[in-house]
Parts: C-alpha cells; sequence; structure tokens
C-alpha cells in the first residue's frame, strides 16, 4: 500500500523513474536507490493483483541471490530459495517447485498417464534448496513495500499519458486520483510488460518473432485443486525422481498446453496457452464456460479440478507473443519483459528479467554520469 503523498512531492525532479511495480520495477528501484539516485516508482494499478509468469528456476534464484549479495539487500536473500523462504518469510506465499513435469495427452484417451507419457525433469535434489513459484499478490507487494522502506518514492493507481524529452530530462505527465501529475527524471525505465508505457507513449512498433506460431492464453487461481498424484491420474510403476505435483506442470496435447502451479496456501494457479485454430475451438475469449470446455477435452483435469472454484476472475490474453521494435533510447529504456514475450512454457521470463535488471543496475553503478 501506498504512503500518503504530500502535493507538492508530485513535481519532484528524480534521477530514474520506474515504471511499473511489479517485482522486476521494485527490484530496480531499490537498487538504484541503493546505489544513491534519486527514484521515483510509478504503478498503474494497486498491490495485491494476479499476473502471469509465477515460476522460478535454478538461474532466476542464482540471479536474485547474487543481486541480493551485491547490493546488500538482505531481506531478499532468503527468497531465492524453498527452505529459506518458508523460514524467513512465512508470511508470503509461494509453491514448491523441484523440477519440471510433463505429460502427453492424446485426444479421446480418458485413462491415466502412462509413463511414456511423462516427463519429469528433476532440477533440485531436496526441497531446501528447491525453486519456488511465486505467488505473485504477496511477493509483488512485498517488493513495492520494501522500496518505500528504503525510502524510494511510489506512487500507486497512477495513469500516465505524455512522454516529453526537452533534451536534457524526461517528463511523465498522467493523472492519479483524478488530479494532474507530473514527474521529471534524467532517465525511465519501463517495467509494464508487454505493449505496455513506453510502447504506446513512443509508438515504438511491434517485430515478428521469427518460427513462432500465434498463442492466445486464459488462466486463473484456484481454490480445492487436488493434487495429479491423489487422482489416480498418472501412472508411477516406480518412485519418481520428485512429487510430480512440486513442481511446474506442463499438460501437453495438439496445440496447446495447460500449466497447473501449486502454492502453499491452498490456491493453485492454472492456464491454458494454445494456438489459434485451439483457442478458436476452446473460445477462450468467453472466460470460465471456455475453461470448462478445456477441462472437459482433458479428462486427467477434468478430475483434478472436479470441486475447484475459481478465486480470482478469469483473464484472458489474446496475444501472447510480442517483440518491441526498439528496446532503448537515449534516456529510457524496457526491461526484458516489456521488450518481448514468447510463452510462459519453460519459466524463461524470470531469470531473463532478471538479467535485464543486473545490466541496467551495472550501467547504472558504473556509468551514470556518462
Amino acid at each position: 500500500m501506498s504512503r500518503p503523498i504530500r502535493e507538492d512531492r508530485l513535481n519532484e525532479r528524480f534521477d530514474l523513474a520506474v515504471v511499473g511495480a511489479g517485482f522486476a520495477g521494485s527490484l530496480l528501484a531499490i537498487i538504484a536507490h541503493r546505489l544513491g539516485l534519486r527514484v521515483i516508482l510509478l504503478e498503474r494499478g494497486r498491490h495485491p493483483r494476479v499476473v502471469i509468469g509465477e515460476s522460478s528456476t535454478p538461474l532466476s534464484n542464482l540471479l536474485l541471490e547474487e543481486l541480493s549479495s551485491r547490493y546488500d539487500l538482505a531481506n531478499l536473500r532468503s527468497l531465492s530459495k524453498w527452505g529459506s523462504w518458508r523460514e524467513g518469510h512465512p508470511e508470503l506465499a509461494c509453491g514448491l517447485k523441484r523440477g519440471f513435469s510433463f505429460f502427453h495427452h492424446v485426444p479421446g484417451h480418458a485413462g491415466a498417464i502412462e509413463r511414456r507419457d511423462q516427463l519429469l525433469v528433476a532440477a533440485s535434489p531436496h526441497d531446501r534448496i528447491a525453486d519456488t513459484h511465486w505467488y505473485r499478490a504477496d511477493f509483488d507487494a512485498y517488493l513495492a513495500d520494501e522500496a518505500q522502506r528504503l525510502g524510494v518514492t511510489y506512487l500507486d493507481e497512477v495513469e500516465l499519458s505524455e512522454f516529453a524529452d526537452d533534451g536534457r530530462e524526461v517528463f511523465l505527465r498522467g493523472a492519479r486520483h483524478g488530479r494532474d501529475l507530473r514527474a521529471a527524471a534524467r532517465f525511465v525505465v519501463d517495467a509494464t510488460g508487454p505493449r505496455g508505457f513506453l510502447h504506446r507513449a513512443l509508438r515504438l512498433g511491434e517485430r515478428e518473432l521469427p518460427e513462432m506460431p500465434a498463442t492466445s492464453s486464459l488462466y486463473c487461481h484456484f481454490s480445492g485443486v487436488r493434487r495429479l498424484a491423489d487422482t489416480g491420474g498418472v501412472v508411477l510403476d516406480e518412485a519418481p525422481p520428485y512429487p510430480v505435483d512440486d513442481a511446474a506442470v506442463h499438460h501437453v496435447f495438439d496445440g496447446g498446453w495447460v500449466w497447473v502451479l501449486h502454492f502453499c496456501n491452498g490456491v493453485a494457479s492454472a492456464g491454458i496457452a494454445a494456438t489459434e485454430p485451439l483457442a478458436g475451438k476452446f473460445r477462450l475469449p468467453e472466460g470460465e464456460p471456455a475453461w470448462k470446455r478445456v477441462l472437459e477435452a482433458v479428462p486427467v483435469l477434468r478430475e483434478q479440478f472436479r470441486q475447484a472454484q475459481a478465486v480470482q476472475p478469469f483473464r484472458h490474453l489474446p496475444q501472447l507473443g510480442f517483440r518491441s521494435a526498439k528496446i532503448t533510447g537515449r534516456n529510457w529504456a524496457l526491461l526484458p519483459s516489456a521488450a518481448g514475450f514468447v510463452d510462459p512454457l519453460l519459466s524463461t521470463g524470470f531469470p531473463l528479467t532478471l538479467l535485464g535488471v543486473m545490466r541496467l543496475a551495472e550501467i547504472l553503478e558504473r556509468h551514470w554520469n556518462t
């Protein structure tokens, strides 16, 4: 939650303006503040909120750990592993991720998933050092609060409408709670995601993603989702390398795939990414009725979600793939999460975005006045 801001602070000048208070925007704002810059963090929405992208990888955790050590972010270091997260921040929900579970589904087959249709990719040898699913409602809100606690100026519910450059600094204009807002900064970082603020304000245009099919998505959070291993929906002839549900679970079929991620608070994230023909068949823009059609088409999932209830509105993303035609300018840059997106299939978004945070942090640290 944002702190009350004096009216005369709405026209302050800053070294850095970060637009978007997801985990990456807040993390970069914290690091920049640590480096001695005057930082403002602007958010269009309000925490807590649900966004796509929830599963970490070993590289994500190594990068988060390195950033925490390099910039003395002691409160974030414990969030790089399941064991230290649960000990250090039990108030923040997350999920246990020991690897990647892939299950192939054959149309019309209603039985359990045989071993030949399973691919279990272990990423961690035991729970304590395992990866995690980030319950973004908690995780992002925590980082935004941490930015404020450390001294970053933070404003939420800001609707930006203009980016202007006079050659010396950038002016961001918009409104907050019905009142005009104007902030000046020497540099702007966009952390608002695909087709975000700077992409629209600067009319950056898009480039094609070669060899990538167009996909759309429908996703939600649910309560009452059973573990797949408890439904009898998967044949386990021998002990698996990890419990198959303690993973990023992928149900793969012609034209798309469904993910299921379990969090420790009893919530599960689930959604479908589908190519255009399949998305049209399921009529994904219809939301919950479309999700029910997906479940009917995959009997194993239908049983797993038999008693599940949606705890958030269904969200439909009509176009997942995105590539901005330009990602940096003289006084601005897009984080990787705002520069492009392909598909959430292998959880690559977190490490790519954290690499972008690390690279920009190095530039701010070493070359600020050049």
